[in-house]
């Protein structure tokens, strides 16, 4: 695809948007193929029985791929493009491009204007938000893989295949494939926190018992530092207006509100922002702010930023409470803890009461999908191939699987009789030891003081599971995944239209300005709802009518 035709119809649509995540109200594809054909042949037929070649595929991924450049991901790739040769009968060069994960869609926005990804190629497949899905999804960029999906062979060992049908438009097109479902959010409290404030886990049941404990985290030097400086909560913006849910990294503030197209308990589609709600939760996070409890960080902070301030082995400015991912991350954090010296017994706090009350407990997030660029050109073959090798082997239940779920053998993950000790020589040194054939972890590449978890897919999460009996979860990814199962519920469905995939960007940008002026009290919570209907009121109305007309 010309990387001039891709700016043509981006920047016609998207003039003020790229800050935010892209869009366009083309509907149809451009043409041309230039790019794409420097990263293709024609040659032998593949397993799939198509008779294009592809000699690489250019990938863009977000921080979700943990085996980075300074973690193994040469020894991934070297692995992955060694199972594809073997499977297909030739090589394939995989290029993967990570960008920052805090600032994803609006650096792929620039990415697909500029059309350039690895070694200056457009990308072949990206990994997108739900939301982003969403956007791109009319823009004639994204190749529609509903048979190549209904076709795959991992077909035959879906065990949730209700997943990536929720993920079909109302015509059946598939733009995005979802390996995983899509997890969520609980809130961890830091246990010698409560200690060292005379409270318990019991104690927290409402809103109210909640926000005592952010003020006696605030105020009652929890860290036993003998001053001021510690903070209630932090977290990754006050509400991440570009990523549904939205809500899930603040919910107890949010609780019944949320900030988006949804539809209500009748059915009918409603505008979150426009409502009491909103304004509601817009007036306790002010309130937040004004007392103190909440870490002014979260304005600006980027998940990395949340993370690391909250496990700092500084814990004079870090915060008691931390809403995060949950499984994987209830042992990530605990390990981070440990690893900066820092008490690392973990509370997973149960939903308090108005969270059960308005949805009934966190929200089960929509889940990241896979994307392939469509060049255009009226022929599905580079598409159909990109599909074949990239996407149907990612669950091939064994050798592709296993890499995309743990990473590379001999470097992330082993089956050797292999011994070896975690923080040696400190009273939190921990030791492990395995026999032949025995399936297990690595200390991680980067960091030799902590085991490595996972690649890119969850085992735990995955919509066809591994078929070779490997596994590795620990007892507190075990309980973590129980734990949110037993406390979640799906989040609202997602809206579509054309007049949203046109606005929502801008909508996006200016609802956040308005809620963090709203937060730290710049307007009132009544004039961030006012300015969005001044400004979005009557194109808000065009998406509600819509969506109900669907």
């Amino acid at each position: 695809m010309k990387k001039k035709a891709i700016s043509l119809l981006l920047s016609a649509a998207m003039v003020g948007v790229l800050a935010g995540c892209g869009s366009s109200t083309e509907t149809g594809s451009s043409t041309g193929d230039s790019t794409q054909a420097s990263n293709t042949e024609s040659g032998s037929s593949t397993e799939a029985g198509s008779d294009y070649q592809l000699s690489q595929i250019n990938l863009v991924f977000d921080g979700t791929l943990t085996a980075t450049v300074d973690a193994g991901q040469d020894a991934f790739v070297e692995q992955w493009e060694a199972a594809i040769e073997e499977k297909f009968g030739y090589h394939v060069d995989l290029n993967i491009t990570q960008l920052d994960h805090s600032d994803y869609s609006g650096t792929v926005s620039r990415l697909l204007t500029t059309g350039e990804a690895g070694d200056g190629e457009y990308p072949d497949a990206l990994i997108m938000s739900a939301t982003m899905l969403r956007q791109y999804q009319t823009t004639g960029l994204l190749w529609d893989m509903s048979d190549a999906y209904a076709n795959a062979e991992f077909q035959s060992r879906l065990t949730l295949t209700q997943i990536n049908e929720n993920l079909k438009t109302s015509d059946g097109a598939l733009y995005g494939f979802a390996p995983t479902y899509g997890n969520g959010c609980v809130t961890y409290v830091k246990k010698a926190w409560l200690d060292a404030v005379g409270m318990t886990e019991a104690d927290i049941t409402d809103f109210d018992s909640y926000y005592k404990m952010l003020q006696a985290f605030t105020n009652d030097d929890p860290d036993g530092n003998g001053s001021a400086g510690t903070y209630g909560v932090i977290a990754a913006g006050y509400g991440k207006l570009d990523e549904a849910p939205y809500i899930n990294y603040m919910p107890e503030f949010w609780q019944d509100a949320y900030p988006a197209f949804y539809q209500n308990s009748d059915g009918t589609w409603v505008d979150g922002f426009t409502e009491q709600a909103t304004i509601d939760a817009l007036t306790r996070l002010h309130q937040g702010y004004a007392d103190g409890v909440i870490d002014p960080d979260t304005e600006e902070a980027g998940t990395k930023q949340a993370r690391e301030k909250w496990f700092s082995n500084d814990q004079s400015t870090s915060s008691g409470v931390f809403t995060y991912w949950a499984g994987t991350w209830y042992q990530n954090l605990t390990d981070k803890l440990i690893g900066n010296g820092v008490d690392s017994e973990l509370i997973e706090l149960a939903p308090i009461q108005e969270i059960k009350d308005s949805w009934g407990g966190y929200l089960n997030r929509e889940a990241p999908v896979l994307t392939i660029t469509d060049d255009g050109d009226g022929d599905s073959a580079r598409e159909q191939a990109i599909f074949d090798i990239l996407f149907d082997t990612m669950l091939d239940g064994d050798t592709v699987q296993t890499l995309w779920t743990y990473g590379a053998e001999g470097v992330h993950w082993s089956t050797e009789a292999e011994e070896f000790t975690t923080n040696a020589g400190t009273e939190d040194a921990k030791e492990y030891s395995y026999a032949e054939g025995e399936f297990h972890l690595k200390q991680s590449p980067n960091d030799e003081n902590t085991v490595w978890k996972k690649n890119f897919l969850d085992a735990n999460l995955v919509i066809a599971p591994l078929t070779n009996g490997y596994a590795d979860n620990t007892d507190l990814v075990v309980e973590g995944n129980q734990f949110f199962t037993e406390n979640c519920v799906d989040a609202p469905a997602a809206a579509s239209s054309e007049t949203l995939t046109n606005y929502e960007a801008d909508m996006v940008t200016d609802k956040t300005t308005w809620m963090n002026q709203a937060v730290v009290g710049d307007i009132t919570p009544e004039q961030a709802v006012q300015n969005y209907i001044d400004k979005y009121g009557d194109v808000s109305a065009t998406i509600l009518e819509e969506l109900n007309a669907q």
